[in-house]
């Protein structure tokens, strides 16, 4: 079966920067629904539309493409008392970006410096202005269902569980199913 709008598709992959340093080994497959549903980048839908399994490539993706450029306006100093404690560099807060503008969303803010009384939080992906390159294998491609379509991603092993009794799906799924951008 061909890889197409509605089939899912099961990719063994690993993930190193454009100096081909590892970032992550794809242990587990990545496993998503393929047609525009946001569950991977769309340069990787891209290359992977059409294909059947056994197909393996390595494609670079610039940070436009992925996770944009790293943007310094992102990154605001805190004070260290306006965060709970424990405080530990790595944890994530969500919060506002600073602008003039009200529309705007809440964010995803990491520590990544502690010093004695400021705290330096990062908006940033942590994978933003990296060209990534992927080496990426079709391990499986099949059909969705209409559950899957109508959800707009995978359901059961590596994919959604939305939980069932029945169906307590596989550590680690619900990180598959997330949107990337």
């Amino acid at each position: 079966m061909k890889i197409a709008k509605n089939t899912v598709v099961t990719v063994n992959y690993k993930l190193s920067d454009a100096q081909d340093n590892l970032i992550e080994d794809g242990r587990q497959p990545m496993v998503y629904l393929h047609g525009d549903y946001e569950n991977t980048l769309p340069k990787i839908e891209e290359e992977l539309d059409g294909k059947e399994v056994g197909y393996s490539n390595t494609i670079q993706i610039e940070p436009d493409d992925a996770f944009g450029e790293y943007d310094p306006a992102l990154v605001k100093v805190e004070p260290r008392n306006r965060l709970p404690e424990p405080l530990e560099v790595g944890m994530q807060f969500e919060g506002m970006p600073e602008s003039d503008s009200t529309d705007e969303e809440a964010m995803i803010f990491t520590v990544t410096d502690i010093a004695d009384d400021k705290v330096v939080l990062d908006g940033n992906h942590p994978l933003a202005g990296i060209a990534l390159r992927f080496s990426l294998t079709v391990a499986d491609v099949r059909a969705a269902t209409d559950e899957e379509i109508a959800h707009g991603h995978v359901h059961g092993a590596h994919g959604h569980d939305h939980g069932d009794e029945d169906d307590e799906g596989e550590e680690g799924d619900h990180f598959r199913t997330h949107p990337i951008h």
